[in-house]
C-alpha cells in the first residue's frame, strides 16, 4: 500500500445528455509560477520520504526472512522496523495537519482545515501584538532615517522632476473631476461669507487710520498737489477764459483780462505755496479730513451705512458671480498652462523649491529630526488607532478562504520543510529501533 499525504481524486461521474458548451476559464486552484515551483519541490520531498519508507519496508522484509539463517540480520530487522514506525508516525503527524490521513476522520486530524478561522484569528492577534506595536513601529522608522533618504532622493537629479510630473498629473486629474459650476459656487459662497457679509466700514477705517497716523498718505497728497500746480502753470488761458466767461457783460474786456491775470497769478501762487510748504494749512486740513473720515468709518453709524451702500452698489450679485467665474477660470488656466509647460515659471520654481527642501532635509539635522519625529508620531497614531483593523485584514482574509484552499496554501509554504520531519523520523526511528533491540539483547539475550 502506498502511503503519502497527497490528495487522491475520484473520476468524475458521466453526465446524461449532450455535452454543454463551456468557455475555458482558469481553474480556481491554478498555481502561479512561484507556487508551481514550490509544489514541484513539495512533491519531490514527499517522494523522497515515501521512498525511504518503502526502502525500510523492503529491508525489513528481507531481514525478517533471513534472520534465522543469519542472526546478525536481527539487528538490521530491528533498525528497519524502527525506521518504518518512525516514518509512519511522522507521516501521520504531518498529514494530520492538512487533511484526514487516508480519508479516515480520526479525532484531532485535519487541524488546519477545521481550525483555519481560529488560526487566522491567532495569527492576526500575534501580528497585532508583536509587529503593530507603536514602539516597534517608531523604533523601526527612527532607525531608517526616512527624512534623510527622502531628502537625498528629492535633491538628486530626477527627484524634483518626478515630483513635479506626478503633481502635474494630480492637478490635471483634479480639474477633470471638479465641476466648474460647483467650484464657482464655492468661490462665490466664500466671497459672500468672508468678503461681503462682514461690514467694510470698521476694518477699512482702522486700516486707513493706521496709514494716516504713520503719514503714508503724504506721498499721494504730494502727487495731487504737484499735478494741480503743474496744471495751473500750463493753463493760463483756460483760467483767464473762465474769469472772462463769468464776468458781467458791461465789464470792459481790458478789465476782464486784468482780473483774469490777477486770479491766475493768485491761484498759481497758492498752489506753489501748498506745494512748497509741508505744513501748509491746506495740507493740515486734508490730514484732518482724512483722519475724521477714518474715525467715522469705524464709529459713525451713518458713515458705516454709506460704506455698506457703496459696497452693495459696487459688488452686487452679477458682479460677484462674474468675479467668481473669472477667478476660477484664471486659476484653472494658469495652473494647466504651468503644469503642461516644464519650463514655465511655476514649474521651475516648484522644482527648485523641492530640490531645496531635499537638500535641507539632508543637511539640516534639526529639520530632519523634526520631520522624522512627525513621521514617527503619525505612524504611531495610525498604529495605535487602527492596528486592530489592520490585523483584522489577516483574520478576515483567512476566514474568507476555503478550508481546503487554506490547507493547500499553507502546505505549499511549509510542506517541503515538514517532509524533513518524515525523513528525520525514518532515520531516528531506525537508530532508536537498533539501539532498543541491542540493549534488550544484551540484557535479556
Amino acid at each position: 500500500m502506498q502511503v503519502n499525504s497527497e490528495t487522491t481524486t475520484k473520476p468524475a461521474a458521466p453526465q446524461a445528455g449532450p455535452p454543454r458548451q463551456t468557455r475555458p476559464a482558469a481553474a480556481p486552484n491554478q498555481l502561479s509560477d512561484g507556487d508551481a515551483e514550490k509544489a514541484a519541490a513539495l512533491r519531490k520531498m514527499k517522494l523522497l520520504a515515501l521512498s525511504l519508507l518503502i526502502a525500510m519496508a523492503v529491508v525489513f522484509t528481507i531481514a525478517f526472512a533471513l534472520q534465522r539463517q543469519y542472526p546478525w540480520m536481527e539487528y538490521v530487522r530491528a533498525a528497519a522496523e524502527g525506521g518504518m514506525v518512525g516514518a509512519l508516525a511522522d507521516w501521520f503527524a504531518v498529514t494530520a495537519l492538512f487533511k484526514y490521513p487516508m480519508g479516515v476522520k480520526i479525532p484531532h486530524t485535519a487541524i488546519i482545515p477545521r481550525r483555519k478561522d481560529q488560526i487566522g484569528a491567532s495569527l492576526g492577534e500575534f501580528v497585532e501584538t508583536n509587529f503593530l506595536s507603536e514602539q516597534v513601529v517608531q523604533d523601526k522608522l527612527a532607525s531608517i532615517n526616512i527624512s534623510g533618504k527622502v531628502g537625498q532622493w528629492l535633491s538628486a537629479p530626477g527627484g524634483a522632476e518626478r515630483v513635479a510630473k506626478e503633481g502635474g498629473a494630480a492637478i490635471r486629474g483634479a480639474f477633470k473631476v471638479l465641476n466648474d459650476d460647483d467650484v464657482q459656487a464655492v468661490i462665490e459662497g466664500m466671497v459672500r461669507r468672508h468678503l461681503l457679509a462682514p461690514p467694510w466700514g470698521p476694518p477699512v477705517g482702522r486700516m486707513a487710520e493706521r496709514i494716516f497716523a504713520e503719514g503714508h498718505h503724504h506721498k499721494l497728497v504730494d502727487l495731487l498737489v504737484d499735478r494741480a500746480a503743474d496744471w495751473v502753470a500750463a493753463n493760463h488761458e483756460t483760467v483767464s477764459r473762465l474769469v472772462t466767461d463769468r464776468s458781467p457783460q458791461w465789464v470792459p474786456r481790458i478789465v476782464d483780462g486784468l482780473v483774469g491775470d490777477k486770479v491766475y497769478l493768485e491761484i498759481l501762487r497758492f498752489t506753489r505755496a501748498v506745494q512748497a510748504d509741508p505744513n501748509h494749512q491746506v495740507r493740515q486740513s486734508i490730514d484732518k479730513y482724512l483722519t475724521d473720515l477714518a474715525h467715522d468709518l469705524q464709529y459713525d453709524p451713518a458713515m458705516i451705512a454709506r460704506a455698506e451702500g457703496i459696497k452693495a452698489q459696487v459688488l452686487g450679485d452679477p458682479e460677484v458671480r462674474e468675479l467668481a467665474s473669472r477667478t476660477w477660470a484664471t486659476i484653472k488656466n494658469a495652473l494647466l498652462t504651468a503644469v503642461d509647460d516644464p519650463n514655465s515659471e511655476l514649474t521651475v520654481r516648484f522644482k527648485a523649491a523641492v530640490r531645496d527642501f531635499g537638500a535641507r532635509l539632508v543637511n539640516d539635522e534639526e529639520l530632519a529630526g523634526k520631520v522624522n519625529t512627525w513621521i514617527g508620531d503619525a505612524a504611531g497614531y495610525l498604529v495605535r488607532t487602527y492596528r486592530s483593523d489592520i490585523a483584522g485584514v489577516i483574520t478576515d482574509t483567512v476566514a474568507r478562504w476555503d478550508a481546503e484552499e487554506t490547507s493547500r496554501k499553507i502546505e505549499l509554504q511549509v510542506g517541503k520543510d515538514l517532509q524533513f520531519i518524515r525523513i528525520n523520523g525514518t532515520v531516528v526511528g531506525s537508530m532508536a529501533g537498533l539501539a532498543i533491540f541491542t540493549v534488550a539483547h544484551l540484557v535479556f539475550g
